[in-house]
């Protein structure tokens, strides 16, 4: 296949949309510090349209206010990167498409931007399902190996990919 994405993640991506299409599910996904990867890759595989339903890119936090109603007082409180924000982006991306489940990614992806706290690397995904007991968070915090701002990424999308999976959940660090 003609890509220019690494293959893993493109077999990746297949496995997500054969798994979903197999169940009969829609998926869409809200990023941030992966900046579109994960939709790219899903977008990579031939006929993934009656799979993937879209994705919605907030890399300010102006943005994840303004598309996916992240509240100001959430992210001031929390910071962009925590579980707070990463759960309502994925709430409001599943609310707002005809998608069964969604995924949230946000992070530091480097090489600046983080601290003793939120080191380089320290990514939080989330996942939630259409109809889903909304008290029941489904979402975590990992620190990637800091090789770098691709390589964060890349792991980032890896680990997203795989909460796309029917019947996942976030994969322990």
């Amino acid at each position: 296949m003609d890509t220019v994405l690494p293959a893993e993640l493109v077999a990746a991506a297949r496995k997500v949309i054969e798994a979903n299409r197999a169940a009969g599910r829609r998926i869409t996904v809200a990023e941030s510090c992966t900046g579109g990867l994960v939709c790219g890759a899903l977008t990579e595989i031939p006929g993934s349209s009656d799979v993937f339903e879209g994705g919605i890119v907030t890399y300010s936090d102006e943005s994840k206010t303004d598309l996916l109603k992240v509240s100001t007082d959430v992210l001031e409180t929390f910071g962009a990167v925590s579980i707070a924000v990463a759960w309502t982006m994925a709430q409001n991306a599943v609310a707002k498409t005809r998608a069964d489940v969604a995924v949230a990614i946000t992070g530091i992806a480097g090489p600046d931007g983080g601290s003793e706290k939120k080191p380089v690397g320290t990514v939080v995904f989330a996942r939630a399902e259409k109809g889903a007991d909304p008290d029941h968070i489904v979402a975590d915090s990992k620190l990637f190996e800091n090789n770098g701002r691709g390589g964060i990424r890349l792991q980032a999308a890896l680990v997203a990919l795989e909460l796309l999976m029917p019947g996942a959940s976030v994969p322990e660090a």
